[in-house]
C-alpha cells in the first residue's frame, strides 16, 4: 500500500504579484473572464500622492439596458423570454397578484411549452404595499431560503408601477446587484416606472424616499396587456405620457390632443380600435419611451437634476399620499399647477398653459385639488424635494413652451401662494372645478 499523499490541484492561470513601487497612477483593466455579469462592467484608477500618506481612487461603472416593444409576449411561439431563460435552465419570477389572476395560466403555459422550469412568487402590489416589508418578502423568495438566485441570473418581474419599484429594489439588494427583466402590465410601469433606474419604497408621508438606482437589463413593453386594465388605470398612466409631451415632444403632444381620449376609451387601441389607431398607439408609446429614456437613461444615477421627466413630480410626492390620490391624478395636478406657475413666471404664454391643462382635463385627469391651498404642506414638499435633489436648488421642471422645458432653482413662498390662487381661480371655470374621474385610490379599490 502506497504512503503517497494524493492531492488535487487547480491550474493557476495568473498570479497577482504585489507591486511596492507606488507608481503615481495605475489603471486596472480587468480580464473579461472574471466578469460577474454580461450587463455590467467597470474600470478604475488609483493615484498615489508623493507624501505616502494618501491616495485617490476614481472608478467608473457601465451598465447595459434595453427597452423593446413586443406584442404577444406570452404567446409560446414568441421567443422574447425563451431566448433569455432557455440557456439558464430556469426562470425565477415575481408576479403581481392581479396579473397572476388574469395571465397566470398563460405564463405557466409559456414556460411549459418552452420546457423551462418556472418558480413564481405572487405578490399583491397596491400603493399600501409599497413598504420595506414587501421588499423583505421578495428578498426571502430570492435568497438562500428561497430560490437562491445567482448574481448573474435575471429575475423576471411582471406587474405595475408599485411592483416594479419594490421588486426592482429587492433585486438591487440581493447580491448587491441582481439583474432583472421587467414587463410592465400597466401604462405607468411600461413607459415610466418599468424602464426607470429608480427602484424604491415609500417613506413616512413622502413617496419613493427609500431606494436605489438599479434599472432592468431589459424592459419589454406589450401593449396588448393593457386590454384588461380598467379605464381608471389607463387614464392614470396617461399622465406619464403627457409630461414627456409637454417637456420634450410637441408631436407627441399633438397626438395626445387628437387621440388621447380615444386611447383611454379603447384601452390603448385594444378594444374596438381600427388599424390606424393601433399604429397611433404604438407611436405614442414609442415616442413617450424614447423621450423619457433620452433623459432618464443617460442620467441613470441622477447625478444631474436637469430632468424634464420630473415635471409634475415636484410637489406631488408630498400631497399625493396626504390626499390619497391616484399617482397619475397627483401628477396631473402637479403638471397643471406647474403650467400656471410657468405662466406667472413669464416662461409660457396663456395659450400654452390653457392647452396643457385642457389636455389633462380632456382625458379625465385631475388638474386641481384643494390640498394645493395647504401652503405649509407645499413648502414642506419643496424642502423635502430640495434635499432629495441635492440642495443645490429645487430645480422644478416647468414648461417653457409646448415640447420645451426649463428648471426653477427656487419658488419663493409669495410666488407659490400667488400661483396657487391664480390656478384655483382658473380651474374654478372647469366642470367639477378641476376634479378628475376616479381620482382617489379608493375609487379603484386600492385602499
Amino acid at each position: 500500500m502506497s504512503n503517497a499523499i494524493s492531492t488535487s490541484t487547480a491550474v493557476i492561470e495568473e498570479v497577482n504579484k504585489p507591486d511596492f513601487t507606488f507608481d503615481p497612477s495605475i489603471r486596472r483593466d480587468h480580464a473579461e473572464k472574471y466578469r460577474t455579469s454580461e450587463w455590467y462592467d467597470g474600470r478604475g484608477e488609483i493615484r498615489a500622492v508623493e507624501d505616502g500618506r494618501s491616495f485617490q481612487i476614481n472608478a467608473t461603472f457601465t451598465l447595459q439596458s434595453e427597452v423593446r416593444l413586443v406584442n404577444g409576449v406570452l404567446n409560446p411561439s414568441n421567443p422574447a423570454l425563451a431566448e433569455i431563460y432557455k440557456t439558464r435552465g430556469r426562470c425565477i419570477a415575481v408576479v403581481d397578484k392581479t396579473v397572476d389572476e388574469l395571465y397566470g395560466e398563460q405564463l405557466q403555459n409559456y414556460f411549459k411549452q418552452n420546457e423551462i422550469p418556472l418558480e413564481v412568487l405572487v405578490c399583491r402590489a397596491w400603493e399600501s404595499d409599497k413598504t420595506p416589508e414587501t421588499v423583505h418578502k421578495i428578498l426571502a423568495f430570492l435568497g438562500k431560503d428561497g430560490c437562491d438566485v445567482s448574481r448573474n441570473e435575471p429575475v423576471l418581474i411582471i406587474g405595475g408601477g408599485v411592483l416594479s419599484d419594490v421588486a426592482g429594489l429587492a433585486c438591487s439588494l440581493q447580491h448587491r446587484r441582481t439583474p432583472y427583466v421587467m414587463i410592465g402590465s400597466s401604462i405607468v410601469a411600461a413607459i415610466d416606472a418599468g424602464p426607470s433606474p429608480r427602484t424604491c419604497t415609500n417613506g413616512n408621508l413622502f413617496k419613493n424616499s427609500i431606494g436605489a438606482y438599479h434599472p432592468p437589463v431589459l424592459t419589454i413593453v406589450d401593449r396588448t396587456l393593457f386590454r384588461t386594465l380598467a379605464k381608471g388605470h389607463i387614464r392614470n398612466g396617461m399622465a406619464e405620457i403627457i409630461k414627456m409631451a409637454v417637456t420634450d415632444d410637441p408631436v407627441l403632444f399633438e397626438l395626445m390632443e387628437k387621440y388621447g381620449k380615444r386611447l383611454v376609451d379603447t384601452h390603448f387601441a385594444n378594444v374596438d380600435a381600427d388599424e390606424e389607431l393601433e399604429k397611433i398607439a404604438d407611436e405614442v408609446i414609442y415616442r413617450a419611451l424614447y423621450s423619457y429614456m433620452k433623459h432618464e437613461g443617460t442620467n441613470m444615477f441622477e447625478t444631474y437634476q436637469d430632468r424634464p421627466h420630473a415635471y409634475g413630480h415636484t410637489w406631488s410626492p408630498r400631497f399625493e399620499p396626504a390626499a390619497k390620490l391616484m399617482h397619475g391624478h397627483a401628477v396631473g395636478i402637479g403638471m397643471a399647477f406647474g403650467a400656471t406657475l410657468a405662466l406667472e413666471m413669464g416662461w409660457i404664454k396663456k395659450d400654452d398653459r390653457d392647452r396643457i391643462v385642457a389636455l389633462c382635463a380632456s382625458i379625465g385627469l385631475s388638474v386641481y385639488h384643494p390640498i394645493l391651498e395647504d401652503t405649509e404642506l407645499m413648502l414642506k414638499g419643496q424642502k423635502n424635494m430640495r434635499r432629495k435633489r441635492g440642495s443645490s436648488g429645487l430645480w422644478a421642471p416647468l414648461p417653457a413652451g409646448i415640447g420645451s422645458c426649463a428648471f426653477a432653482g427656487e419658488v419663493p413662498p409669495d410666488l407659490l401662494t400667488s400661483a396657487i390662487e391664480e390656478h384655483k381661480n382658473y380651474c374654478a371655470t372647469f366642470p367639477g372645478e378641476g376634479k378628475g374621474e376616479e381620482m382617489y385610490l379608493s375609487d379603484l379599490g386600492l385602499e
